[in-house]
């Protein structure tokens, strides 16, 4: 997996990442990462992989927008 996401889509605390990996024979795959950022009762921000209820919709939104950038290629005129 790279270090850095190729994309990332984000709605509230939500994040969702794009990972562009790479097999053993060289082919190259997308993987993709949901996260939420929180802040504890400390007032620190954390991050989960939970999801909370009302979380959904937005999780939903995000990967709808990951699946579109993964889906549709860009041509260049």
């Amino acid at each position: 997996m790279s270090e850095k996401p190729v994309q990332k889509f984000t709605a509230g605390g939500l994040n969702v990442a794009v990972w562009e990996n790479e097999n053993k024979q060289g082919g190259k795959y997308n993987t993709i990462s949901i996260s939420r950022n929180y802040k504890d009762k400390n007032d620190e921000w954390k991050s989960t992989n939970s999801l909370r209820i009302n979380d959904i919709p937005k999780a939903v939104l995000a990967l709808n927008k990951a699946y579109e950038h993964l889906s549709l290629k860009e041509e260049t005129i």
